[in-house]
């Protein structure tokens, strides 16, 4: 049995992960990652930086991206649920503008890989989630971007009704954040 699926998404390079999980009386061992296997599956990349957030239901985080010192990001929950987002922000990209967001939890043990050039933003969906990523550049508080969560032009289909959310909770960073009409001629360095 391979150790990881790649499941493809509408947004060509953004991919889920399924690795496989060994189930017994005592609980379960998985693999999250592992070089040389994403190197098979055609994941070559250095990854330099661990994090690790805790958040309670209702807080949306995001959505965030680099501009420069983009960051390639490998996500996944560890605790709870939530619902995580990416949008491409690649500028010569087809889905361009587009998102594409899936559940993730300690159940499902889905993972998603996101490329630099995309925007990345989640909302917690159980009492409590612990959301771990790794990523491929260092944190730059100069280059810190982002889209407000409910921009109508890019239109996430947030899943607030059906957990029984009625506004998200946002940092006030994030709750300042621009739309994506004010910041697209500022995206051109990515696929150059």
């Amino acid at each position: 049995m391979a150790r990881f699926e790649v499941m493809e998404t509408p947004i060509k390079e953004l991919i889920l992960i399924k690795p496989a999980v060994y189930r017994d009386e005592r609980g379960f061992f998985m693999e999250s990652y592992n070089e040389k296997e994403f190197r098979a599956i055609g994941l070559d990349m250095k990854f330099v930086q661990d994090n690790h957030s805790r958040s309670k239901k209702g807080v949306l985080r995001g959505l965030h991206f680099q501009n420069p010192h983009a960051q390639g990001k490998l996500v996944r929950v560890i605790r709870g649920k939530v619902f995580d987002v990416a949008v491409d922000l690649r500028p010569d990209s087809p889905t361009f503008g587009k998102w594409y967001g899936v559940e993730l939890s300690e159940e499902n043990n889905l993972m998603m890989y996101i490329p630099e050039g995309f925007a990345h933003g989640f909302l917690v969906l159980s009492d409590v989630a612990d959301f771990v990523y790794k990523v491929t550049d260092y944190y730059c508080k100069e280059c810190d971007g982002g889209i407000i969560w409910n921009d109508p032009e890019i239109a996430i289909k947030w899943p607030l009704k059906e957990y029984g959310i009625e506004n998200p909770i946002l940092s006030e960073k994030d709750s300042k954040l621009p739309l994506l009409s004010e910041i697209k001629d500022k995206l051109e360095w990515w696929g150059k």
